[in-house]
């Protein structure tokens, strides 16, 4: 399949090019109904040569291109109505019948705030082109109205709140916010993605609208894509700051499968600087070894490296309901626990040579001993529960 993908190097040109050639070369599998031989890269620095070319060939077409920002209004019915027509006249010339998505936007509903958008306007007048294309021509037309975009590659500073609010927190810039309970919605840019592929396996998902509302349907008229997010600017702003503290709070927030903060903290990730992409951690040092928090959780406890010297034993000491698992990755150990009140010791030799989760049970005393005359045993350790000063729930005993 050639597959031709115009305004390619804007953000969701660069996201859809990139993931196709992945499923080109072998590298994603996951979509065994695709088959892409060529992605044809259109944009505004491109010949017209190289665009008569792809629309002879392609087999499905993302027209993504677009103004969103001119200096002169009148660019918006150029860009987003104009370019729209030549593409499909080309199609229509060579005959070639592929399936045509449209990348518009929610403001081509012109309902509320958008009713007298430029912007709108002109997306809603390539919508009606392409609707009439499809109907005089015999070819599946596929248009969306897209909410507000996010996800990496988002350009700040430009038409997304959310990306400036990213690279600014993430790169220590001031932001601003006229009212934190605006809610808005957002569609990041996996879940776009993934839609599109569907789309190419002629399983997309269809919508109408209710003002700016998408109402999923089976025979809708527009598509949409079904995974959005609605949120608002202060939570954005909350979250972004949780996220700038974690190098020094080491605290990771709820990033619970297909969640907002899942995806908002992935997307917050892509514009640190490179100052930032490393951190150094606490490293509590004495004759022993060594003692670092890694990462806490607000819920799921935390994670610490612990490294013995040669000979070296370490713990000594019991729970009531705290719980851990010890991990050794490197060096030869022994690990022992015994039941409070009992002589009843439990005994694991562990080594990173064949690594082994062991239990740290509540009500039993527990140390590591490392075995070795010479390496230092390195211990990778989680505990359910962020450990507290004020209630530590650690008592000191000899197993």
């Amino acid at each position: 399949m050639n597959i031709l993908v115009t305004g390619a190097k804007g953000f969701v040109g660069r996201n859809l090019v990139e993931n196709l050639k992945n499923i080109r070369d072998g590298k994603n599998n996951t979509r065994p109904g695709i088959t892409v031989e060529n992605v044809y890269e259109y944009d505004i620095d491109s010949t017209a040569e190289s665009l008569d070319e792809y629309c002879k060939n392609a087999d499905f077409v993302f027209n993504l291109a677009g103004v969103n920002r001119p200096e002169n209004p009148e660019d918006f019915k150029k860009g987003n109505f104009g370019f729209a027509s030549t593409l499909l006249s080309i199609l229509k010339r060579h005959e070639n019948k592929a399936p045509v998505m449209l990348s518009s936007s929610i403001q081509a509903t012109l309902q509320g705030r958008f009713g007298a958008s430029e912007y709108g306007i002109s997306k809603k007048a390539g919508e009606d082109l392409f609707f009439e294309y499809g109907r005089e021509n015999g070819v599946k037309v596929l248009v969306y109205r897209f909410p507000n975009l996010a996800g990496k590659w988002v350009r700040p500073n430009y038409n997304s709140a959310v990306g400036t609010f990213c690279n600014n927190i993430a790169n220590d810039l001031p932001i601003t916010v006229s009212d934190p309970d605006i809610e808005i919605e957002l569609l990041f840019i996996d879940d776009l993605i993934e839609e599109m592929f569907d789309a190419i396996e002629g399983k997309e998902h269809h919508c109408e609208f209710d003002g700016v509302n998408t109402v999923l349907c089976e025979n809708g008229k527009f598509c949409a894509a079904p995974v959005t997010h609605k949120v608002t600017l202060g939570y954005i702003v909350e979250c972004l700051e949780k996220f700038r503290a974690q190098p020094n709070t080491l605290v990771i927030p709820e990033i619970a499968n297909g969640s907002f903060e899942k995806k908002l903290y992935s997307m917050y990730l892509s514009y640190l600087p490179e100052s930032k992409t490393a951190f150094e951690l606490k490293m509590n040092e004495d004759a022993r070894g060594s003692f670092t928090e890694l990462l806490k959780t607000d819920k799921c406890g935390q994670f610490s490296v612990n490294i013995s010297k040669p000979g070296i034993t370490k713990g000594q000491h019991w729970h009531n309901s705290k719980w851990e698992f010890f991990i050794v990755v490197s060096g030869h150990g022994l690990i022992e626990e015994r039941k409070i009140g009992t002589q009843e010791v439990r005994r694991f030799e562990v080594s990173g040579e064949k690594i082994t989760a062991v239990h740290m049970l509540p009500g039993y005393t527990h140390n590591i001993i490392n075995l070795s005359d010479t390496e230092n045993l390195v211990t990778l350790m989680w505990a359910n529960e962020q450990f507290d000063p004020n209630h530590p729930d650690t008592y000191r005993e000899d197993v």
